[in-house]
C-alpha cells in the first residue's frame, strides 16, 4: 500500500510503501532530513512528533533488538 503525505517542516510530498494500513515509528524526510515519529492509521497520517537524532537512534536500536528476538524465536521454534 502506498501512502502519501507532506513533510510538516518543508511541505514536500513523501510516500511510504506499507504492508499494513497502520504504522507508528520513526521517519526521516528525504528532502530536509528532519526526523519525526509518525503515526498512520487507516492509510492516513494522524500525528507526527519531532525527534532528536538520539531518540531516532534509540528507536532504531529497539527495532533491531526486536528483530533479533523474533529471529531467535523462529530458530528455536523450528528445532
Amino acid at each position: 500500500m502506498l501512502i502519501k503525505f507532506k513533510c510538516p517542516k518543508c511541505d514536500i510530498e513523501s510516500s511510504l510503501s506499507l504492508a499494513d494500513a497502520n504504522f507508528q515509528g520513526a521517519y526521516r524526510c528525504w528532502k530536509c532530513h528532519e526526523l519525526f515519529t509518525i503515526k498512520i492509521e487507516g492509510n492516513e497520517l494522524k500525528s507526527y512528533q519531532p525527534l532528536t537524532q538520539e531518540e531516532f537512534d534509540r528507536q532504531k536500536e529497539e527495532v533491531d533488538k526486536q528483530k533479533e528476538i523474533e529471529a531467535l524465536k523462529a530458530k528455536f521454534k523450528k528445532q
